[in-house]
């Protein structure tokens, strides 16, 4: 029997970027597709799909603190959920998770959430931090599963009583497609070595660190290093760098800045190294993008980073806020061989072919949800 399937995020990019691989499994399985999700540029994704329906999101703002807000939003999920009606209703990111299960259950409707990870209220304590964990205590009871991308989240639901076993399953994040991101050889061989930072311009991403090292390494190897960042700022977000501070190290010659791209694959081509030093992820897709493209990478030794590396094997754990750690990972791998570096970038491609194929995951998350659509 076909069902009606609800996907929630918190933006359009969110869907285009991470959950296409979710879609077209429940397409493939012949059930009906509906995403709520704020409309932004990428809504150009329902190209792809002409039986999909998305449904826009006005009072979603995933940023705000403001209880109004929020109540506003649980008003709106609730009535486009009552109008819809779907089977069964798959929420992303924080309000989503939390708002929607409740909206979900208010109207009698089935939900699962998915931790896509914990982000700034997480890893700052603080009031944040304890209003994040007091909602989802709250909103954990009307869901059927919570499924996190990685187990480090989920074992921290426990450690905190929001969850227990009978409500949990995790997963290794969205994945990537293998066959968008490919290898492809790096053109020079020699020196200029190529860093890469891509994310947010967050304190929380690490972006703080890396500059920090480049401006160390850009004095002893001038111009055989190349730092490069690419992404875009979050000014809604507390963990932000502020523009004065990037602005001093583009003129200071620490950092290349590429702003926002929407296709990363030629800039991690042109890479020696895919860096992310962040402090918590939920499963970071950049460096799982770097490996499958067979690039070694540097990340952190915390939460959703740990789980893409075997340390000098596809790449090298750092510590978390620590920019003498990063300093030597970024030494330690301008002085390996090149056939020691393609070895890294290859374990990196094997790893993610058998653990991160977004294909085997979507279909795992199908597998998952399953027993509540034949419920």
């Amino acid at each position: 029997m076909v069902k009606k399937i609800a996907l929630v995020a918190n933006s359009t990019w969110n869907i285009y970027n991470f959950r296409q691989n979710v879609i077209d499994e429940l397409i493939k399985q012949n059930h009906q597709v509906i995403v709520y999700a704020p409309i932004d540029e990428f809504i150009t994704y329902t190209d792809n799909y002409p039986s999909l329906k998305h449904i826009g999101l006005r009072t979603l703002d995933r940023d705000s603190t403001n209880p109004i807000k929020d109540l506003l939003l649980i008003f709106e999920l609730v009535q486009k959920y009552k109008k819809e009606r779907p089977d069964l209703i798959i929420h992303y990111t924080h309000k989503p998770n939390i708002y929607g299960s409740l909206a979900a259950r208010w109207c009698g409707i089935k939900s699962v959430s998915v931790i896509t990870g914990l982000g700034y209220g997480f890893i700052r304590k603080g009031w944040l931090n304890t209003l994040m964990t007091f909602l989802y205590k709250i909103s954990a009871g009307k869901k059927e599963l919570i499924i996190f991308e990685n187990s480090d989240d989920l074992d921290l639901f426990k450690s905190l009583n929001i969850i227990d076993d009978q409500k949990a399953a995790s997963v290794n994040g969205c994945g990537v497609d293998l066959d968008y991101y490919y290898p492809v050889p790096k053109l020079a061989k020699n020196p200029p070595f190529n860093f890469t930072f891509i994310g947010r311009l967050l304190k929380d991403k690490g972006v703080r660190e890396f500059a920090e090292v480049a401006s160390i390494l850009k004095l002893k190897y001038k111009d055989k290093i190349h730092f490069i960042v690419l992404g875009d700022f979050d000014p809604e977000n507390p963990s932000t760098i502020d523009k004065e501070t990037l602005l001093t190290w583009i003129q200071k010659g620490y950092i290349e800045y590429k702003g926002f791209v929407k296709d990363v694959r030629p800039f991690i081509a042109a890479s020696d190294c895919v860096v992310l030093p962040s402090y918590r992820e939920g499963l970071p897709r950049i460096v799982i993008e770097g490996m499958s493209m067979e690039k070694p990478v540097i990340t952190s030794n915390t939460a959703g980073c740990r789980q893409t590396v075997v340390n000098g094997e596809n790449g090298y754990l750092v510590n978390v806020e620590d920019s003498k750690s990063l300093l030597e990972a970024v030494e330690k791998f301008i002085n390996l061989d090149d056939q020691t570096r393609q070895e890294l970038g290859k374990k990196g491609r094997e790893m993610v072919i058998s653990k991160f194929d977004s294909k085997k995951i979507a279909h795992q998350i199908y597998q998952l949800i399953r027993p509540f659509l034949n419920s």
